[in-house]
């Protein structure tokens, strides 16, 4: 049987979520030592944070690894279709080139959901804003160039050969990023992806699945310490989803 292992902190909603389970075992672990233990463990499918308070599992990986192009992407459930969010840590998205980096990995992961890619991409305004703010000026530029590097650097790859996936800018259109029904929504940078997150699924309460973990092998569902029970069911159930999909692949 598939063991997912998950995060136990102040918020016991993860117990709750976690009750009743019969398709898979789960064990709890009270520490990021636990969870970074877990998460290279072979014989564990998959971890989820859970209620810990477990910043700095990200950055361990990172370390541990050498992988510096680890990120998240928060799996949302909107009423009728699923779509990633990211970046969405306060450190990730910082660059074009770091876009462009976790946009790959998005897309392979949509992929491995036997999904097509369809990206969107998001800056700070419209795309008649010029000269009105530099500093607008500067995310719709990017957002531009990013757009451009995207396309050319998926129509490169031998994964998406025959692969009708898509990449728009949306500027600061993300009502219509939603409502076309992109399963890739790209923020400007971390912060700003963060707050769509929160604003979206801890405010608005649309249903999430966590915060992928891109870049590594191994399965680790990053979530919020203050998630419903609900919420947590949906993350271990994902994960192990994905622990499944990894198995039969390999």
């Amino acid at each position: 049987m598939i063991k997912i292992v998950a995060g136990l902190g102040e918020n016991t909603n993860i117990l709750k979520g976690a009750s009743n389970i019969e398709d898979f075992e789960v064990e709890f672990v009270k520490s990021n030592k636990g969870l970074l233990e877990a998460i290279n463990n072979p014989d564990v499918g998959g971890v989820v944070r859970g209620s810990l308070s477990a910043s700095d599992v990200i950055k361990s990986l990172k370390k541990s690894s050498n992988n510096t192009s680890i990120n998240r992407g928060t799996y949302i459930h909107s009423d009728d279709y699923d779509f990633l969010i990211l970046p969405v840590g306060i450190d990730e998205g910082q660059t074009v080139e770091d876009k462009k980096v976790i946009i790959k990995q998005a897309s392979e992961f949509i992929l491995k959901l036997g999904k097509v890619p369809k990206i969107a991409i998001l800056s700070s305004g419209r795309a008649d804003d010029y000269n009105r703010n530099p500093n607008v000026d500067f995310a719709l530029k990017d957002s531009e160039i990013l757009e451009k590097l995207v396309k050319d650097d998926l129509a490169k790859d031998t994964k998406f050969k025959n692969i009708d996936f898509s990449v728009k800018n949306y500027y600061i259109l993300i009502e219509q990023a939603i409502n076309d029904k992109n399963n890739i929504i790209v923020a400007p940078d971390g912060i700003i992806g963060n707050y769509i997150f929160r604003i979206l699924v801890l405010l608005c309460k649309w249903p999430s699945y966590g915060a992928v973990t891109l870049g590594i092998d191994e399965i680790y569902i990053d979530t919020s310490r203050d998630q419903s029970a609900e919420g947590y069911r949906r993350s271990l159930f994902l994960a192990y989803e994905l622990a499944k999909l990894k198995q039969a692949l390999q």
